[in-house]
């Protein structure tokens, strides 16, 4: 299984970024999909994730401002990111947990800046 991420880079505060996430070699329709951040000197946290039934979670501090959604024709994950703000800076991953192993796509870095 190989995740793709693209799509981050340097935004203002209350700019917005959508993250692309295409996964190879996973039967993707069945799968949940997440999104993770790391910033600086933090733990990985989860931002969002979308089930198979396209049922979606997110974390507090992006509700209302974060949406995820999934094209199971592209095999892609998305996150749609508005009214960023500083604290949203990290390096975002997205995941799949399937036959017991996690994986992990390689890191886009979201910097939120004036």
């Amino acid at each position: 299984v190989q995740l793709q991420a693209s799509g981050g880079g340097l935004v203002q505060p209350g700019g917005s970024l959508r993250l692309s996430c295409k996964a190879i070699g996973t039967a993707f329709k069945f799968s949940t999909m997440d999104w993770y951040r790391q910033a600086p000197g933090k733990q990985r946290e989860l931002v969002a994730n979308i089930t198979s039934g396209g049922g979606t979670n997110y974390a507090d501090s992006v509700k209302g401002r974060f949406a995820i959604t999934r094209d199971n024709a592209k095999r892609t994950v998305y996150l749609q990111m508005n009214s960023l703000k500083p604290e949203d800076t990290a390096v975002y991953y997205c995941h799949l947990f399937e036959r017991a192993i996690d994986f992990w796509g390689q890191g886009t870095l979201v910097t939120v800046s004036s």
